[in-house]
């Protein structure tokens, strides 16, 4: 494979510094902050914090994963497709994650772990779409054909997972804010002092995130023996 692209560095000191302490603040404030007393949500908004910048960071993840396996088709460079298989991994980590706070969030608001909700259903489908990416993936030997492959499948999945997540919701009823006709979050549970962790709590996990595939990549240059 080629490997002519300069090597994958490390995710600059300030940024893993910067993770670190939004990662704290947002922990803590997620547990111990203050947040607005609404009926129904009660003290489970707490887990705006977590479930939806989770969210977040995937969808940013697996574009970025599109956006690189798109460069690995244009260029063929090794770390191109480094890059999109971490991106992805991580992708698909966070939206199992992000799965799962959104079935404890809605056992304490909706009443049921899953309730067939359309954002739920597409969701799930999203996330076996990009299960399969990693079976897709596993299935060749030859490694450039893999990449190659991969690359293709991994802009599709994307394409169809924006429809999924954030046009079908949409046009049928929705027990999830800003779906089906229900407002968003910050018509009515966003306040000030919630912005204040939400906004970094984005940040944080989409920064985590972005520094777990930056070592993964750098781990499958090494593991390929490519100099990283």
């Amino acid at each position: 494979m080629n490997s002519t692209r300069p090597r994958i560095s490390p995710l600059p000191l300030a940024l893993k510094l910067m993770t670190l302490l939004c990662m704290v603040y947002v922990f803590w404030m997620g547990w111990m902050g203050e947040v607005p007393r609404k009926v129904i949500l009660n003290e489970s908004v707490r887990n705006l914090y977590f479930h939806v910048p989770m969210w977040f960071g995937m969808i940013l993840m697996l574009l970025g994963a599109a956006v690189y396996s798109l460069r690995y088709l244009l260029f063929q460079h090794d770390t191109d497709d480094a890059w999109a298989s971490a991106l992805t991994q991580m992708g698909i980590l966070f939206g199992m994650l992000g799965l799962i706070t959104g079935m404890v969030w809605a056992q304490f608001t909706w009443g049921a772990w899953w309730s067939g909700d359309p954002k739920q259903n597409a969701s799930a489908i999203g996330l076996l779409m990009y299960l399969a990416y990693t079976v897709l993936r596993s299935s060749f030997e030859d490694k450039r054909r893999q990449a190659r492959i991969s690359a293709a499948y991994n802009i599709l999945a994307f394409f169809c997972l924006i429809p999924l997540l954030f046009i079908l919701p949409r046009l049928t009823d929705s027990l999830h804010p800003g779906n089906g006709g229900n407002p968003g979050f910050s018509a009515y549970d966003l306040d000030g002092r919630m912005r204040w962790v939400f906004y970094p709590a984005v940040i944080a996990w989409t920064l985590m995130g972005w520094w777990a595939a930056n070592l993964w990549a750098r781990y499958t240059l090494l593991r390929n023996r490519i100099p990283s």
